[in-house]
């Protein structure tokens, strides 16, 4: 099944140029199907990037699926032009009546920052505790993650040394939980970002589950309430080239940056990278979808709580 976007979204065009299967809302009008309702906040700079890469994900699953893109009124980005938020993202105030079958909010770079200091903190509070009961399962993606985490359950985040940047090598630690269906015993996903949480603090909230973890990179991916809330504090969604702008941008604006680790053929940044992330990226989001929103979601929405 298509995920269904609206008739004009630019990444429309630029998903069937890669032969994945998307339809405008007028023709899945036609459809008698009670499709997955799934929300995005999306917290990047480069808007249309990551709605590109979130919807990619997303389409590779024989769920039927409407997208809608949520913004903040405490926040105006200043790297996507107003014309496309005002056509394609609806304010959060608009949708607080609404129940979704899923939730997904993605990074946004500001972790050298306190939580409290983020001008939209208190707005995207409001977000985190509206999911609470109007969301059957979130996804919460690197900062987001972190921030959830914090508040949600007091998990504090902690400045690296340097920037954890590059593909790492992955382990699962709950093999039999549903969301890895189908991983292998080791699995790649990149990473890139300022700040960590620790295995320490996880372990010991009761709330929280530990699901995979990376002896270079850390922590990678945890769990709370039985799968409602999902944490990936990596990005599985990154695609080939997105570590190599992230180098490239940094070199040229004369930041402290290495050459993304594992990702390079021999750290060569004029050769092609090495994709090793893509198979299991899209085995997160499918099981995820799956088994935690599909298999969980009550059929009339209104009864999520």
């Amino acid at each position: 099944m298509p995920i269904t976007l609206p008739d004009t979204l630019p990444a429309i065009d630029l998903l069937r140029k890669e032969n994945i299967f998307v339809q405008s809302a007028s023709r899945s009008l036609a459809q008698e199907i009670r499709p997955l309702r799934i929300v995005c906040l999306n917290l990047m700079p480069l808007k249309i990037t990551t709605e590109t890469d979130i919807i990619r994900l997303l389409s590779n699953t024989p769920l039927q699926i409407e997208l809608d893109f949520i913004r903040l009124r405490s926040h105006t980005p200043k790297n996507t032009p107003i014309e496309h938020l005002l056509e394609f993202y609806i304010d959060f105030d608009e949708i607080k009546r609404r129940k979704y079958d899923g939730l997904i909010v993605t990074g946004a770079p500001l972790e050298h920052m306190p939580f409290e200091d983020v001008n939209y903190w208190e707005e995207l509070k409001g977000v985190l505790d509206w999911a609470k009961t109007n969301v059957t399962s979130c996804m919460f993606i690197c900062w987001a993650a972190q921030a959830a985490a914090y508040y949600y359950y007091g998990i504090p985040k902690y400045p690296l040394s340097e920037k954890m940047f590059g593909v790492f090598e992955h382990h699962v630690l709950e093999p039999r939980n549903p969301l890895f269906r189908g991983f292998d015993d080791v699995f790649y996903m990149p990473h890139s970002r300022h700040t960590e949480v620790k295995r320490e603090d996880i372990l010991s909230c009761p709330e929280l589950k530990l699901m995979s973890e990376s002896e270079d990179a850390g922590v990678a991916i945890m769990m709370a309430r039985g799968g409602r809330e999902v944490y990936v504090f990596g990005h599985a969604e990154y695609t080939a080239d997105t570590l190599g702008n992230e180098y490239k941008r940094d070199l040229e604006k004369g930041k402290p940056i290495h050459v993304p680790y594992n990702y390079y053929p021999n750290d060569d940044a004029t050769k092609n990278p090495i994709v090793r992330w893509r198979g299991h990226a899209n085995l997160l989001y499918l099981n995820w979808l799956n088994y935690f929103v599909y298999q969980e979601t009550p059929y009339d929405l209104d009864k999520i709580m």
